[in-house]
């Protein structure tokens, strides 16, 4: 069984935590919006597991705030989620802030 997903909001940076997987993304989906309002980071680092649909929605959260004008950087990706990105050869659409 999937370890829950949660969140904690800091400043202007949501941080996840948990496993966002197909079994475990849907209550962030469906509270997105009010969610990342007035965010502009999302941090994957306490995430122990992403998978396909976890990236996917990754993805689409930037994509859409692209759109609308912004920019949403994702920090803190793991190996396992940087290979992941990898293999599905995403580097020109995702690319990670790393630590300072």
């Amino acid at each position: 069984m999937a370890e829950a997903l949660s969140w904690v909001s800091q400043e202007q940076t949501l941080v996840l935590s948990g496993e966002l997987d197909r079994e475990t993304l849907l209550p962030l989906w469906q509270q997105r919006e009010a969610l990342l309002a007035d965010k502009n980071t999302i941090d994957v680092s306490q995430l122990q597991r992403v998978d396909s649909s976890g990236l996917a929605l990754l993805l689409h959260l930037r994509e859409q705030r692209h759109q609308q004008g912004g920019e949403l950087k994702i920090s803190g990706a793991t190996e396992r989620l940087q290979t992941l990105v990898t293999l599905y050869n995403l580097q020109a659409l995702i690319s990670f802030e790393t630590a300072s």
